[in-house]
This record gives structure tokens, sequence and C-alpha cells, in this order.
């Protein structure tokens, strides 16, 4: 998996699930790496597929490794920003854009909770 942190003027663009077992909470954007694919290239294709937006992958931020009790995920994150688009929403439920200090406001997914110690370090 990958996900995009990706940062505009001090703040952070988080989205909110919609679906599932972890529906309404909040995750950075991204997904699956498909066969051939990188993982900043899937990325790329990731956010543009989700949130009709292109980006640029700036760097490597951190892997987390978390086991949810289903499943083990190995998440490889990247800081990014935006490059042509209005981060449209076609899967998540709502999206924020939130300052360093207000990361703690949401209920983030417990993989995502590692980004934000990162991003807060």
């Amino acid at each position: 998996m990958v996900a995009a942190v990706i940062d505009r003027d001090g703040k952070y663009f988080a989205t909110r699930r919609g679906y599932g077992e972890f529906k309404d909470y909040w995750e950075f954007p991204g997904g699956k790496i498909e066969p051939g694919e990188g993982p900043e290239e899937a990325l790329v294709r990731e956010i543009r597929e989700e949130l009709d937006t292109d980006i640029r992958v700036n760097d490597f931020l951190v892997t987390v490794d978390y086991d949810y009790p289903s499943f083990h995920l190995t998440m490889h994150c990247y800081r990014c920003s935006v490059v042509s688009g209005h981060l449209v929403l076609k899967e998540h439920e709502n999206a924020a854009w939130l300052r360093p200090e207000e990361l703690d406001s949401v209920k983030w997914l417990p993989a995502d909770v590692e980004v934000v110690k990162k991003i807060k370090d």
C-alpha cells in the first residue's frame, strides 16, 4: 500500500472513509500497488483515480507496518504536493486540510496514527 501526505501552506490533506469496517475514520489517501508498478507510480495513479488530481511525489516519509485484526498492512508514505486538479472526492465521505496542531482532532485509522506521529516529530 501507498499513501500521500499532501501538504500545502503548512496544512495536510486528510480524507474520511464513507464505507466499510472503518467508516468515518480518517486517513491519508492512497491505495494498492498494482503488479509492475513502483510505489511512487502507484501513488500518482491512485490519487488521480480517487481524487481527480495530479500530484508530485516529493520525498519518502515513513513505512508503517500494522497488524489489523484480519490482515497485515505495510504502507509506504510519501510527502506530496498538488500539481493540478481540485481534490475531488470520488470515494471518500469528507476531507479537510489540517494544521499540525489539528491533526489530533480527527479519528485516524490505526495505521495512519503512526504517520501523524512522524509528521509531528
